[in-house]
């Protein structure tokens, strides 16, 4: 239990760090990424106006699934498209203090293979 409260304390001075310097524009939002232990969230913010311009989800209605590398790729994939539609081009990925690696990795490369510049 006391590893799990440090891992979470870690994770939070991360973020905590990372948000001082990183901020989105109307130009160039914030890619934000959340993943639980099942799910994983996406959400593109301009922290300018403090709005979402756009957001995806791993969780469907009576799934019991978990969001794998290949649903979190499909994923950013997505997000990359709904994107397009609203003619943003170019993010700044914040991984929110996780480590860049398995599902954060994989929405982050699914989206750039969608066209997202970051």
């Amino acid at each position: 239990m006391a590893n799990t409260i440090k891992k979470a304390a870690l994770r939070e001075k991360r973020k905590k760090r990372i948000r001082k310097k990183v901020s989105g524009t109307a130009e160039r939002p914030r890619l934000s990424v959340f993943r639980s232990a099942r799910h994983v969230y996406a959400q593109v913010i301009d922290d300018v106006q403090g709005v979402t311009l756009a957001s995806v989800h791993s969780y469907k209605k009576g799934s019991t699934g978990n969001a794998n590398k290949a649903v979190c790729s499909d994923l950013g994939k997505k997000l990359a498209e709904s994107c397009k539609a609203k003619n943003i081009t170019a993010v700044v990925f914040d991984k929110n203090g996780f480590a860049y690696h398995g599902r954060i990795q994989a929405l982050a490369e699914g989206a750039r293979e969608g066209g997202l510049n970051f």
